[in-house]
């Protein structure tokens, strides 16, 4: 739908101006005077405020005649990865044991180069050292299950097992033969962009838009509260995560079944249990959760625990709100607040 109030269109556009990350997939922007339409973080030069027209969703763009940006390919980069990135992922799903070359990726018409650029950008690592970590992951998994060290080595396409136990000791900390927690990063895509979910064999324990504040701090926490490294991979979590995701974007899920591995004090663990007890669609404000859990005096603490949260939207600290029904801060921005806020209402 075509966005026409001023107010939020010159938010819009100085979002557009400063390339927030946090308003991907929030609105589109048409440029009249070249009959393109872009996403908030486009690098192209900035069109003038009086040739640009605002939608909430890129069909409504599509529909107004407008084309998409080459630049920042709004259709690809507000929702999903990119094909070919998706078709090497494909590859290395189907033979996760195995090591895709580059020579493979060019038979398949894919070029290694455009590859590496995207995951140094979306993952901070190389294809290749993303590759080493999901092999490392299916071998540690095949320990789990009682096989030996020799026979997963050899079986994962390591030449020996001291190479096999120097590059798993490298990338999780301690050698094979150490029974140690590991918990797996992965990221997948969303209409608002691209978020990470960490989980650990009992769980999910973190789910964040990629360009949240504090992420890095977030990721030192879990390992020291877990006493895991975080490795690139995925495990039933991870996946169930994603597809439950998918369904509460596409508004038929309003309940998450995952399993979460939260680590926290009884006190922030009381307020995240509370959070989740806020119905689908409403909102409620840190007094309200404060007088809930019988700590009617506890409000600061009670919005600390809400900040502690690091399972976005599953968890939804984006239902708080001010008392007076203002809009308070929230990790994912403020954009994005609104965006779930409206959603939800629409299809409760």
């Amino acid at each position: 739908m075509k966005v026409t109030d001023s107010s939020q269109c010159d938010t819009w556009y100085q979002a557009l101006l400063d390339r927030a990350t946090e308003f991907t997939g929030v609105f589109f922007v048409g440029v009249r005077t070249t009959g393109v339409f872009c996403i908030s973080v486009c690098r192209a030069r900035k069109p003038k405020r009086e040739n640009v027209d605002f939608y909430d969703d890129f069909k409504s763009a599509l529909d107004a005649g407008f084309r998409p940006c080459k630049v920042c390919r709004p259709t690809e980069n507000a929702f999903t990865a990119p094909d070919f990135i998706a078709q090497a992922l494909r590859m290395l799903r189907e033979n996760p044991k195995a090591r895709v070359s580059d020579t493979e990726l060019r038979q398949q018409g894919i070029g290694p180069e455009r590859v590496r650029r995207w995951f140094l950008q979306n993952h901070g690592m190389t294809f290749q050292a993303f590759q080493r970590m999901q092999r490392v992951n299916v071998a540690l998994q095949a320990l789990k299950s009682g096989r030996t060290a020799t026979e997963v080595a050899f079986d994962s396409g390591y030449e020996s097992l001291s190479g096999f136990g120097y590059t798993c000791k490298k990338l999780t900390g301690h050698a094979p033969s150490e029974s140690r927690q590991v918990i797996l990063i992965h990221r997948f895509t969303t209409p608002l962009g691209p978020m990470f979910v960490c989980a650990t064999e009992r769980g999910v324990c973190l789910l964040e838009f990629v360009d949240r504040r504090m992420l890095e701090t977030e990721f030192s926490d879990l390992q020291r509260l877990l006493k895991a490294r975080i490795m690139a991979g995925e495990n039933q979590h991870t996946r169930q995560m994603e597809t439950e995701m998918g369904e509460y974007f596409a508004g038929s899920r309003q309940q998450f079944d995952i399993a979460l591995d939260m680590p926290g004090s009884d006190f922030q663990r009381t307020v995240w249990e509370a959070l989740q007890t806020v119905p689908f669609g409403e909102t409620s404000h840190y007094q309200a959760l404060a007088k809930q859990i019988d700590k009617p005096a506890a409000v600061r603490a009670v919005a600390g625990a809400n900040g502690a949260n690091r399972v976005a939207i599953v968890i939804p600290c984006h239902r708080i709100i001010g008392k007076d029904g203002s809009l308070t801060g929230y990790g994912g921005g403020i954009a994005r607040k609104a965006w779930l806020i409206a959603h939800e209402k629409k299809h409760r």
